[in-house]
């Protein structure tokens, strides 16, 4: 075979820093697309990017030759920069340290999109906090809840 196809389909989960309600709608409405942006100028494809004041999901598809860890960290890094040069009254606006990212099936693509997309909805019934426990234990990846938050 002379190329390499691959799928490289995650879904990626992460908050601002100590779950804070930094994301007001008049930065998420740039916020989401900015990243999006940086993804792309990275070779990373986002196919969803959505949330709540307090933490983003994304539905990303990577190249072959980049680490999940280097996409959230170019994302992350490169929108929290943009944030403090673009909003001062957001001085005080980071990410968290860590992150969670789980593979997906292209047969999951739509409704995790859906899903993205709802999460405003999705969480006038469910916490932040209780979504992404969910989400580990969905995955089968544990956890010490000491150490989740930081």
């Amino acid at each position: 075979m002379s190329h390499s196809y691959v799928s490289g389909l995650f879904h990626v989960a992460f908050s601002t820093k100590e779950r804070r309600a930094m994301i007001a709608p008049a930065l998420k409405e740039r916020l989401f697309p900015y990243m999006g942006g940086i993804a792309r100028e990275n070779g990373i494809k986002a196919l969803a990017i959505g949330g709540t004041e307090d933490h983003v999901h994304m539905l990303i598809s990577l190249p072959s030759t980049m680490a999940i860890a280097k996409a959230v960290q170019l994302v992350k890094a490169g929108s929290a920069k943009w944030v403090h040069e673009e909003f001062r009254e957001h001085t005080g606006f980071a990410w968290q340290e860590g992150y969670a990212a789980f593979s997906v099936s292209v047969s999951h693509v739509e409704p995790l999109k859906n899903y993205i997309a709802e999460q405003v909805e999705h969480h006038k019934k469910r916490t932040f906090a209780e979504e992404f426990l969910a989400l580990l234990e969905k995955h089968g990846i544990e956890y010490d809840q000491r150490y989740v938050w930081g």
